[in-house]
């Protein structure tokens, strides 16, 4: 697995995805480094931030209509997680059903990963092993990022739970003007009042060990007034807003303790009833002010997730009028060739959209998947992991064309794969899906597809950095490509010295034939330049093309009185050598001397 992601990592990729242009990012400069398409409106994106100088993984729900509009731009609605928000996926999605419930709304839904303890604010000081400086990050460097390259408009919105919710109203107080929208479900929305640091601080520690002094500094101080939403409320005229909070009692979503009315969730219970008291305060504050919010006291409902998604459902008619999009839901009908496509596949949930032209055919768009047709192709679903792929490197506008048959499980029971006009899409848990095409689909294919010796491929086709050529990575090995050369596999001890060397940029150039057996358990492999041999017993030295290889193959190659190479050439006085186990050559001036031991 070293040598394959080895030469991963040395390459860009061919299928890039179409709808992101890749930037370097450098010390000063936010850039996306990397995508992953999960579904063909779900991606995951890893944003360099220059201020926390680490990448940060970003999700995002694209809109309803991005596929059916492909020149339109839509409202950005930024969602914030928990105290306890992990690194691999935001809570929205993990423990909510914001995928689901988003799936028709007309919003880019941005879904920040990590940032547990955060407050999603720039701390004093580095803790616990992190440098935070999230509002940096989501208000100046991933906002124009989205804006660029994910056809994100200018009308914003936040929301969030929690802590969340704190930084929700901290992020649109002191951006004026950043968020047309902002929304806290069970926020702390009064952080200076007494006790309330103290809360913070314990919260903090608890959830991570990290330290609220490296935040905002010791209570009293600037930094903590800087960020209480009830002091910063006079600066959130205009956003349109709504809040909200349980009561702690016991509610529909809760297990009953001994007590009555009492949850067993004792935790969440005295931290709704705190975000409560703190909700109330800083609505009473909006109302001094005269600036409007929508607050929702809840008669029951303890601090946890099922409320806030039932809080997120709720708040969206709000969110959508003030973001100046359509409350969702679709008015689409089927017919023809995708509609039995559709009917058969249950699975693909109510259509989004209606028809709409794709290269070569017509497409619709479902809740959980698209449905691609055309006379010469048939009409086919795309969904899951394969559909992300097949979106991501620009759907039937790609190399790939339209889909030509079904998704479909492979006989070793462990992948999936698809087939479309130009080549396929090969997907496991375990590597991804990656397109295959082309000739090196072909030489693939004549080892046994998934079955053969390379197994499954574990990235997307990449130019070779230096010389027109393309590899592709798989589990066991990549395949080289040139058009003078076609497509061969390396492996192994051949394959890392291949790389020692410099790959196709070495005087070995590209392989031409795949790895044959030798004498004593040996391997070799050609290439244009030379060859490459290995054994147990001496390693992988390549010899070159020319007078010094002449004469080691007139004495026998390896079957020789030399056996095998145990050097690569090197220049000695007036010429250069090369040694072998039993002796050694020598070239001068263009003629060979054979020293055997």
């Amino acid at each position: 697995m070293r040598r394959i992601l080895g030469i991963a990592a040395m390459t860009a990729a061919l299928l890039a995805p179409a709808l992101v242009v890749p930037a370097q990012a450098s010390a000063a400069t936010a850039a996306v480094q990397r995508v992953e398409w999960l579904s063909d409106r779900r991606v995951a994106m890893w944003v360099f931030s220059p201020a926390m100088n680490t990448p940060i993984q970003v999700q995002m729900l694209l809109a309803r209509d991005w596929n059916s509009h492909p020149d339109a731009t839509f409202p950005l609605l930024l969602m914030l997680d928990g105290l306890r928000a992990q690194d691999d996926e935001n809570g929205w999605t993990k423990d909510a059903d914001a995928e689901v419930f988003y799936a028709d709304k007309n919003v880019n839904v941005v879904l920040p990963v990590g940032g547990q303890a955060s407050w999603y604010s720039d701390w004093i000081s580095p803790d616990n092993g992190f440098t935070y400086k999230w509002e940096t990050f989501l208000t100046k460097e991933l906002i124009p990022v989205l804006e660029r390259d994910w056809r994100t408009s200018q009308v914003r919105g936040v929301q969030g739970l929690s802590m969340g919710g704190t930084a929700a109203m901290n992020l649109a107080g002191r951006n004026p003007g950043l968020m047309k929208y902002a929304a806290s479900y069970s926020g702390l929305l009064t952080t200076t009042t007494l006790g309330m640091p103290q809360a913070i601080q314990f919260a903090n520690k608890d959830a991570g060990g990290f330290d609220a002094g490296a935040m905002w500094g010791p209570p009293g101080g600037p930094e903590w007034a800087a960020h209480d939403p009830y002091l910063l409320a006079e600066k959130l005229a205009g956003v349109s807003m709504y809040v909200s909070s349980g009561s702690g009692l016991a509610g529909t979503h809760d297990q009953l303790s001994t007590m009555p009315l009492i949850s067993e969730n004792w935790a969440g219970t005295g931290l709704e009833i705190l975000a409560r008291m703190s909700t109330q305060n800083f609505v009473t504050k909006l109302e001094k002010l005269s600036i409007p919010v929508q607050a929702n006291y809840r008669p029951a409902g303890t601090h946890t997730w099922p409320y806030w998604d039932f809080e997120m459902r709720q708040s969206w008619p709000q969110a959508a009028a003030a973001l100046g999009t359509d409350p969702g839901g679709t008015d689409c009908t089927l017919g023809g060739a995708i509609e039995a496509v559709a009917t058969a596949a249950d699975w693909l949930g109510g259509c989004l959209t209606a028809e709409y032209p794709a290269a070569g055919g017509v497409v619709q768009d479902f809740r959980n998947g698209r449905v691609f047709h055309s006379a010469a192709t048939g009409a086919h679903a795309v969904a899951g992991r394969i559909g992300g792929t097949y979106a991501g490197v620009g759907g039937p506008d790609s190399p790939l064309g339209l889909p030509t048959g079904g998704e479909h499980g492979l006989p070793d029971n462990r992948g999936r794969m698809q087939t479309f006009e130009h080549g396929s899409i090969y997907w496991t848990p375990a590597t991804g899906a990656h397109v295959v095409r082309g000739a090196i689909l072909d030489a693939w294919g004549e080892q046994g597809f998934e079955g053969g010796p390379a197994g499954y491929p574990v990235a997307a086709e990449a130019p070779t950095p230096s010389r027109e050529g393309s590899v592709q990575s798989f589990e066991h090995g990549p395949i080289f490509y040139s058009a003078a050369t076609g497509a061969h596999r390396l492996e192994g001890f051949i394959l890392d010295k291949y790389a020692e060397l410099g790959f196709e940029n070495s005087p070995l150039g590209f392989p031409v034939a795949e790895e044959e057996p030798l004498k004593d358990f040996g391997r070799y492999a050609r290439f244009e330049g030379g060859n490459i041999y290995w054994s147990p017993l001496s390693g992988a030295w390549s010899v070159r093309n020319g007078a010094l290889a002449d004469a080691w193959g007139a004495q026998g190659f390896e079957n020789g009185r030399l056996g095998y190479p145990v050097s690569d050439e090197f220049t000695v006085p007036g010429g250069t050598q090369q040694n072998f186990q039993t002796g050694f050559i020598v070239v001068r001036d263009g003629k060979s001397e054979v020293h055997g031991v």
